[in-house]
């Protein structure tokens, strides 16, 4: 059973970071794609990234690109988020991805 739980969300000023995990478990992770998904507030769910199984490989939307970054350590079984200069419109609640499997999502909020 395909388990992804997010952690790492929080409150952070425009112009902040955070570091988004994602733990998996029940597949084998360094086979898969992983991906990256947002919420906001009254919206649909966008993607956000995308990353190949060796970790080679990685996509952004344009809003993001020069300010995330994805990484993996398959080791760990562990997906991450890097995200610099936050912006106001990054808020959401953030959700790693395998195909259409989602964790719980961590919640991003940026304001002053």
């Amino acid at each position: 059973q395909v388990q992804l739980v997010e952690s790492g969300g929080g409150l952070v000023q425009p112009g902040g970071s955070l570091r988004l995990s994602c733990a998996a478990s029940g597949f084998t992770f360094s086979s898969y794609t992983m991906s990256w998904v947002r919420q906001a507030p009254g919206k649909g769910v966008e993607w956000v990234s995308d990353i190949n199984s060796g970790g080679i490989t990685t996509l952004y939307t344009d809003s993001v690109k020069g300010r995330f970054t994805i990484s993996r350590d398959n080791a760990k079984n562990t997906l991450y988020l890097q995200m610099s200069s936050l912006k106001p419109e990054d808020t959401a609640v953030y959700y790693c991805a395998k195909g259409r499997n989602r964790g719980q999502g961590t919640q991003v909020t940026v304001s002053s």
